[in-house]
């Protein structure tokens, strides 16, 4: 796989980051907002464990369409249960994602995604919804840059780039609005697909 790109590596690591971040405060009150989400923080971490198993199972499956499957978490499930998830749902789409030829697709909403668009996803919605968690508890969260540009450089191609990695991430994920930037609204999305076949502009829903 190409390592200018998110790999499994990078989709374990994301999962560490989370994990790391969240067992210090597992026993707060995780019905509270994720930060400027309507979610609960409770059901955006099992909404986090649903996005590896989403991903894994569409790629395992070359599925050419929507697979319903075992990618739905109850929000109820203790929180140490579901950092335990975090990783291991992480596991199984870096395995995936490892196993995969490089020609390999999947179904995605916003398109057929390759193996390297499957990882960069992993690691956007881990590190994204961490960051949401994060901001809600009021806790420091700055993951890695050389990680964040990857997934940059893979699912959003038309961010900009005299910023710090990070806050490009987030503002493709419509999280902030940059200098010369406003936030992009709830149409955002990514560019999941072989970076071979986008068409130059930035995609909106």
């Amino acid at each position: 796989m190409d390592e200018q790109y998110p790999g499994p590596e990078d989709i374990r690591l994301s999962a560490r980051l989370c994990q790391d971040a969240f067992l210090p405060p597992a026993d707060r009150d995780w019905s509270m907002p994720a930060g400027d989400l309507e979610w609960s923080a409770r059901t955006t971490l099992a909404h986090i464990v649903d996005g590896q198993l989403f991903y894994a199972v569409h790629l395992a499956n070359r599925a050419p369409t929507y697979l319903p499957g075992p990618h739905t978490v109850d929000p109820q499930t203790p929180i140490l249960d579901l950092l335990t998830y975090v990783e291991s749902a992480s596991a199984v789409l870096a395995e995936v994602v490892r196993a995969a030829p490089a020609e390999a697709r999947g179904f995605h909403f916003y398109g057929m995604a390759d193996p390297s668009g499957f990882a960069a996803m992993g690691c956007d919605e881990i590190l994204i919804h961490t960051d949401d968690l994060a901001r809600g508890f009021g806790i420091p969260f700055l993951p890695p840059g050389p990680l964040c540009r990857r997934i940059v450089d893979r699912l959003f191609p038309w961010a900009p780039r005299d910023v710090a990695p990070w806050a490009a991430l987030r503002w493709a994920n419509d999280r902030i609005a940059l200098p010369g930037h406003e936030r992009l609204g709830p149409n955002w999305r990514w560019h999941c697909a072989p970076l071979s076949e986008w068409d130059g502009s930035m995609p909106t829903e």
